[in-house]
């Protein structure tokens, strides 16, 4: 353990994902105490900074999930603060946060992606902004919140994204549908962990497929061509560093192998934030690579910054 003896673990918060970001941040917590730190849970409020400024904490443990917690909003107050924090700075978390505008910097940097655009949601509730398939996402959400496959002879898209009832933006991403299979790549540092295959047990991997206790299996190492396995490691440290992040983040693919192997790669996104639940993937491919959970959210400490 280093000199940053007291940690403020920010969890909870605002977002839709607040659920999960509790679980996170709570094996997080027990995680640091069993490494030797002083850890204080702070479930984020508007009134985070007041609290902060009161707690005095050497490092603040972002275990946030979702909007203010992973946009850049809530790294823009620990800047202001002084506080170091983990997982990446407010550029980087504020691009990779924006769906589109990580896509405009993964194309500049040769990361294949796939069509999409930008269009408000009620218009795309409204009619096919392009032929099925296609994917219909909010442009900033994480965990597959809000997400809609439209697939071919479906007569129209989701009335939902036309509701009253809909919170997370006016504005959604269409994106053509990659078929294939679930590929993803936790970077630590400058290094690509390892590649796990995500078979979801729901018709894709959702919400649910994703937190829910046996909602999907992971197959690590993936069983994938070996030129394959290689390239999304590659892809993935590439995306890491040409979005600016640090710490850990976790690049999500489509694998399209309909045509036989090898196949084409496809970036989805990637998450700054990874969930830190029992069922996560980050946590998983540390422990694949030799790291227990314990030295990975310490290393993450350690590593914490308010650099940039």
């Amino acid at each position: 353990m280093s000199q940053a003896k007291h940690v403020a673990v920010l969890l909870g918060g605002l977002s839709a994902e607040r659920e999960v970001s509790l679980v996170s941040g709570r094996d997080c917590a027990a995680a640091l105490r069993e490494a030797g730190y002083k850890v204080s849970e702070v479930d984020v409020g508007r009134d985070v900074a007041a609290v902060l400024t009161a707690l005095k904490p050497d490092v603040c443990f972002n275990a946030l999930h979702g909007r203010f917690g992973e946009d850049g909003c809530i790294q823009g107050v620990l800047e202001y603060l002084r506080i170091p924090y983990t997982h990446s700075g407010v550029l980087a978390s504020a691009l990779a946060m924006h769906k589109e505008r990580a896509k405009a910097v993964f194309r500049a940097a040769g990361i294949p992606i796939v069509e999409s655009m930008v269009v408000p949601r009620k218009l795309a509730s409204q009619q096919h902004m392009m032929a099925p398939p296609y994917v219909v996402k909010p442009v900033s959400e994480g965990s597959s919140v809000g997400v809609f496959i439209i697939r071919e002879g479906d007569n129209r898209p989701p009335g939902e994204l036309g509701s009253d009832r809909w919170d997370l933006g006016d504005e959604v991403m269409v994106e053509k549908y990659v078929p294939g299979r679930e590929l993803t790549v936790a970077v630590m540092g400058e290094r690509a962990l390892a590649v796990t295959e995500i078979v979801p047990k729901t018709k894709f991997y959702d919400f649910e497929a994703k937190y829910a206790v046996g909602g999907s299996e992971h197959v690590i190492p993936a069983k994938i061509h070996p030129t394959v396995y290689e390239e999304a490691k590659r892809l993935a440290v590439l995306a890491h560093q040409t979005l600016g992040c640090r710490g850990v983040s976790r690049a999500d693919f489509r694998y399209d192998d309909t045509g036989g192997e090898p196949g084409r790669l496809i970036i989805l996104e990637v998450n700054t934030q990874p969930g830190m639940t029992p069922t996560s993937l980050v946590p998983e491919q540390a422990a694949y690579v030799g790291l227990s959970y314990r030295d990975l959210v310490s290393w993450m400490v350690e590593e914490a910054s308010c650099e940039r």
